[in-house]
């Protein structure tokens, strides 16, 4: 369905009140926290544009995330991210879904934080853990031990929790959604 003539495109309804979606809001989080899923259900609920930053990635450089990691590095990885959430953040708001390492880079978390609504999705480490383990493409993922990651996601969280809105999203999409739209009732962002 094409919402993209419909007058409510900047607003949701939060109770009986319309909220106004004025910026992006972006789902920043650890890999496999559910960033895509949560962030497609809430474009739809929303009635906005989603965007995912590592397909449009993937769309520019014609291969996928891994692919990229191992030809071109994560540097450079990281530098076309930051001109694909640049762009995106230009458009109307709409929905993105931040990739794990968006957010701890420290130029592209300072351009979230003033141009976006940033959302961390503070998900349990066990069930991160168990989704990567179902997973062959998280290529930060790839050759790294449990204890590795659990070391990885204690560092990154201080970055997260930099995030304008936390939202404990363990498995319960439903739970995570309504969480989202009540904080963008109370922050009327």
């Amino acid at each position: 369905m094409d919402t993209s003539s419909r007058s409510s495109i900047f607003s949701i309804v939060a109770g009986d009140k319309p909220v106004p979606l004025a910026r992006p809001l972006v789902l920043v989080g650890f890999m496999a926290v559910g960033k895509s899923t949560i962030g497609r259900l809430l474009a739809d609920r929303l009635e906005v544009p989603f965007a995912d930053t590592d397909a449009e990635i993937e769309r520019a450089f014609g291969m996928t995330v891994g692919d990229i990691f191992r030809a071109r590095g994560e540097a450079e990885f990281r530098d076309a991210e930051r001109r694909v959430i640049s762009a995106l953040l230009a458009g109307r708001p709409r929905i993105l879904a931040a990739g794990g390492g968006a957010f701890v880079d420290s130029e592209t978390r300072e351009m979230l934080l003033e141009s976006a609504t940033t959302v961390w999705l503070d998900t349990p480490i066990e069930l991160i853990l168990a989704r990567i383990a179902r997973s062959n493409d998280r290529p930060l993922a790839a050759g790294r031990s449990e204890k590795q990651l659990r070391r990885l996601w204690e560092e990154r969280r201080p970055c997260y929790a930099q995030a304008q809105v936390r939202v404990e999203a363990a498995d319960d999409t439903r739970r995570a959604l309504n969480q989202i739209v009540a904080a963008l009732g109370r922050a009327q962002l």
